[in-house]
C-alpha cells in the first residue's frame, strides 16, 4: 500500500521543520558552566585514556564521541555497561577519566559500572545528563547539565531526539576543544586517517607513513 502527502493531513515538510527547530532549541538552552571547562581541562590533563559508556541510544553517542577523540588526539574507547560487569572494567586503570551519558541518570547498567569503577580507584568521571534527580550524579566528579526542561519532539514525547541532540553537540564540543588546546594538526590528522576521503585531502600522496 502506498502513502501519499494527500493521505495525510500531516504537513510532512512543516513537521520535519519542527523536529529540527525542537532539536537546534534544545541545543541553544544548554548552559555552558564552569564545570564544562573544568571537564575539558580534566580530559586535557588526563594521563591514562578516556573510557566512554552509554547504554542506548546514548551509548551510540558515547561510541561517537570516543571515536572523535580516538581520532582527533585524545586516546579513548568505549565499553558498553553491561559488559563492564562481565570483565570489561579491567581495561580501565586509575589514570584513566570516564565520561557517561545518561539523560535520565538513571540507566541501571551505567550506574552499576559507574559504582564498580569507584570500587577499582577510578575517580575522574563525569556525567552528561538532564535529570536533577539523577542517581549517576552520585559517582561523578563533574556534571555536564543537558538542561533540565528538554521535550522529545516526537508524538508520544518519547523516543530520544532532542535530547540525543544534545548529547552529541556536548561531546563534540569537548572533542574539537581538546583538539585546539592539543594543538592538532592537519599532519596529525592524516597520520590517523589512512583511508577514504578525509585520508585523500589530510595525507600526501608520497606520504607512507
Amino acid at each position: 500500500m502506498r502513502f501519499t502527502n494527500e493521505d495525510s493531513p500531516l504537513d510532512i515538510r512543516a513537521n520535519m521543520k519542527r523536529i529540527m527547530d525542537a532539536e537546534a532549541a534544545a541545543i541553544q538552552q544548554v548552559s555552558v558552566t564552569d564545570d564544562f571547562e573544568t571537564s575539558v581541562q580534566l580530559l586535557l590533563n588526563t594521563e591514562g585514556r578516556v573510557i566512554t559508556t552509554g547504554i542506548g541510544k546514548a551509548g551510540f553517542i558515547a561510541r561517537k564521541f570516543a571515536a572523535t577523540l580516538a581520532s582527533t588526539g585524545t586516546p579513548a574507547f568505549f565499553i558498553h555497561p553491561a559488559e563492564a560487569g562481565h570483565g570489561d572494567l579491567g581495561m580501565v586503570t586509575t589514570r584513566d577519566a570516564i565520561v557517561a551519558f545518561s539523560t535520565s541518570g538513571k540507566s541501571n547498567e551505567v550506574i552499576q559500572m559507574l559504582q564498580i569503577a569507584q570500587q577499582l580507584g577510578v575517580s575522574e568521571v563525569i556525567g552528561v545528563t538532564s535529570h536533577k534527580d539523577s542517581p549517576m550524579r552520585r559517582f561523578c566528579k563533574l556534571i555536564l547539565d543537558m538542561g533540565p526542561e528538554i521535550v522529545e519532539p516526537c508524538p508520544l514525547s518519547l523516543t530520544p531526539s532532542a535530547s540525543i541532540a544534545v548529547m552529541l553537540a556536548i561531546s563534540d564540543a569537548i572533542a574539537l576543544t581538546l583538539m585546539s588546546l592539543k594543538g592538532f594538526t592537519k599532519e596529525d590528522y592524516g597520520r590517523r586517517h589512512h583511508s577514504g576521503y578525509l585520508g585523500s585531502i589530510t595525507r600526501p600522496p608520497s606520504d607512507t607513513r
